[in-house]
């Protein structure tokens, strides 16, 4: 029985230090039946020269120019030219482990349409992992490695964006790359999620993920925190947001006063809660804030909480659960 046939996507610019290894790392899988479709973005270093000498050894491998410019229309228009059963993305900067591709096509096979295959990741730099990305690495892992990974989607990516495999039709269903919205690895996890399509468990490390201080997500304005949180807004907004149930935002922070700024440009009335004692009784954007013992008698809550210690979310969590809330429905952790 043939194999079905892959498609890999890659955006580049600009990443002639890491590309070799790159493609090295796809050419040595020991799944077989792949195209890589990589787009340059304008490359002003060698790295499109790289590409086109793989291009020239190996038939898999199509390199194309970038019609417009920056990640999105390069992904555009290589998933333009994509014929595979399986569609999935790399990075140019990053490593395949050398089974990557077979993990997730058997796991895809094995389930069906419907579903999205992820693997564990495994940050490396050469001067260290900070411990912010460590820390995301081992959470993220975390949620790979029993599938829940939409069980926290507000908080931050779930889904990392060169670690997924989907059938093309699923792919097609949730809109594909035809979105313009930074962060788009992030914008794709929420459609992936808004279609309830259920993420595979993996336990095995199947992406090494390249840190350095210019790669993009550190020093494009797309991925600023800002953006994050319009993200995270406009989906809570077009998928959790109950008519039935009255909103309650926790935490006064410079991320809680981004999203009080969201609900009242929305005209969604909200009851303002927080921890610090010193803000209790004062007014922000003329809404009063109010102590976390109000939730007792708010009937039908739906809690959006901004409070970004870690201590603290533990303590929020459990007064919640002992109020009998549910969390992804009744409560949101944005952070």
């Amino acid at each position: 029985m043939q194999e079905p046939l892959v498609s890999i996507v890659i955006p580049f610019k600009n990443t002639e230090d890491f590309f070799s290894v790159c493609l090295a790392s796809i050419h040595e899988q020991t799944y077989s039946n792949f195209e890589v479709i990589a787009v340059d973005d304008g490359s002003t270093d060698d790295s499109k020269a790289i590409g086109m000498k793989m291009a020239e050894k190996d038939a898999r491998f199509t390199i194309l120019t970038n019609n417009g410019t920056g990640i999105i229309p390069a992904l555009q228009l290589a998933y333009s030219k994509a014929t595979g059963t399986f569609i999935t993305r790399m990075d140019a900067d990053d490593i395949m482990t050398p089974n990557r591709l077979e993990v997730m096509v058997q796991s895809l096979l094995a389930h069906g349409n419907n579903h999205i295959a992820v693997g564990k990741v495994s940050y490396f730099s050469e001067t260290g992992v900070n411990d912010g990305y460590a820390a995301y690495e081992k959470w993220l892992n975390g949620l790979t490695s029993r599938g829940t990974n939409f069980s926290e989607i507000y908080k931050e990516c779930v889904i990392p964006s060169p670690c997924w495999m989907v059938y093309s039709s699923d792919f097609d269903a949730c809109g594909g790359f035809n979105t313009n919205t930074y962060p788009e690895d992030y914008d794709l996890a929420f459609r992936f999620y808004k279609h309830k399509l259920i993420c595979i468990p993996c336990n095995d490390v199947l992406h090494l993920w390249r840190d350095y201080s210019t790669r993009t997500s550190r020093t494009s304005d797309h991925y600023a925190e800002n953006t994050f949180l319009d993200i995270k807004f406009d989906y809570f907004k077009e998928i959790e947001l109950d008519p039935q149930k009255n909103i309650v935002l926790w935490g006064a922070g410079k991320k809680g006063k981004t999203i009080a700024k969201k609900l009242l440009a929305n005209n969604i009335d909200f009851k303002w809660i927080c921890n610090n004692e010193k803000k209790i009784g004062k007014h922000i954007y003329d809404i009063e804030m109010l102590e976390s013992s109000i939730l007792v008698q708010q009937e039908n809550p739906q809690v959006i909480i901004t409070v970004a210690n870690h201590e603290d979310q533990k303590h929020i969590k459990n007064q919640l659960e002992h109020l009998n809330l549910s969390t992804y429905k009744d409560y949101y952790f944005f952070c």
